[in-house]
């Protein structure tokens, strides 16, 4: 028993020892119980939607003014045309459409039904279904004002949804998935294997070779390069045959966000190596400071544009919600270069930024 209390005290004292892990596991619950918090909504605001009246009328200006004035929806102006809406809904400036007839006051001022058309980006089937309620419910509301009818009467919706005709939600996971897999692969994996070979003090023995530190680094990194990308099309391709996710988009545009997605993983997981003294400590790291914000605020689980104002602006800075914007983009809606180049080239600056300021910080503390 005696045996038993030294080993027990043996490792208490080797935990307590252990700052940088302690930290992490008290820190750990904090940060997911707020990122679940406050993260964890299925309501959407702001949803960017036009109205389409080939004739503009009273109960059209009516329409708008309640759209305008409502928290769900930012209005995005009126059209006369639907077939003017493709480039918008492919770029993602505007994800719902209603869709009026020419005689919407004089219908209503017969007495007659209404039959309103409502078109839904349903790239994310649940966002696609929540979007769909909200603007049903508006139109009604609306209809009863304008005709003095119920709510619930005198409007038919003809619903369309886009790019997710069916709401399939694996062409919602899929995505996220692929970009779990890499940073899993990239990131955790490159900081546990760097943090080891310090912890093992075969670091130095690498440093004296002829190579320089950057080129060390990057030899050690570069298996995971290939690996993160093998497994990637090992996905797509699984998710293809089985479960029949579309591929509406060029691959060579989903495999080029793919590799520099990777490298911006590759340089998050060098940056967590250069602070970790363990590998226990890195693989804590990588949990708390790369999946937890892959999972919650790239809009993985979780629609971005139900977030709180404050964890929607730090969104921005995980390189993940870019990844995914345009992994959906090919995948989902078929987008391209024209419409994805914004993203990507955020995505690009974030992968030099975190391999530069990686390797280079790496490099200072080794020697």
């Amino acid at each position: 028993m005696s045996a038993f209390r030294g080993l027990v005290r043996k490792e208490t004292l080797h935990l307590l020892r252990d700052r940088q892990t302690l930290a992490i596991l008290f820190l750990l619950p904090v940060v997911s119980v707020l990122l679940f918090g406050f993260a964890v909504r299925t309501d959407v605001r702001a949803i960017p939607i036009v109205v389409v009246a080939p004739a503009p009328d009273a109960a059209t200006r009516a329409l708008v003014a309640r759209i305008a004035e409502s928290e769900q929806f930012r209005l995005r102006g009126t059209r006369h045309s639907e077939e003017t809406l493709d480039d918008a809904f492919q770029a993602g400036t505007v994800r719902q459409a209603i869709v009026l007839p020419a005689d919407t006051e004089q219908r209503m001022a017969r007495g007659e039904r209404l039959v309103v058309g409502l078109v839904t980006d349903a790239s994310d089937p649940n966002t696609g279904r929540v979007m769909e309620g909200y603007a049903g419910a508006l139109l009604r509301r609306w209809h009863a004002e304008r005709s003095g009818q119920a709510p619930a009467g005198g409007v038919t919706l003809l619903t369309r949804m886009r790019f997710n005709p069916t709401l399939e939600s694996v062409n919602l996971f899929v995505p996220g998935l692929i970009a779990l897999i890499l940073t899993i692969v990239a990131a955790m994996m490159t900081a546990i294997s760097i943090t080891r070979e310090k912890e093992r003090g075969t670091m130095e023995l690498l440093l004296v070779s002829p190579l320089r530190p950057s080129a060390v680094v990057l030899g050690k990194v570069a298996p995971y390069v290939v690996l993160g990308m093998a497994n990637m099309v090992t996905v797509l391709l699984a998710a293809r045959v089985v479960f029949g996710v579309p591929m509406r988009g060029h691959p060579l545009v989903l495999l080029g966000a793919s590799l520099l997605y990777v490298v911006a993983s590759l340089g998050l997981g060098i940056l967590i190596s250069t602070r970790a003294e363990t590998e226990r400590t890195a693989i804590m790291a990588a949990l708390a400071g790369l999946l937890l914000p892959t999972l919650m605020l790239s809009g993985f689980i979780f629609p971005l544009d139900a977030m709180p104002r404050p964890l929607w602006v730090i969104s921005h800075l995980i390189p993940a919600r870019w990844f995914l914007t345009i992994v959906r983009g090919v995948m989902v809606k078929g987008a391209g270069l024209v419409d994805l180049w914004r993203e990507l080239a955020i995505l690009a600056a974030m992968s030099v930024a975190l391999l530069g300021v990686g390797i280079r910080r790496l490099a200072i503390r080794l020697p």
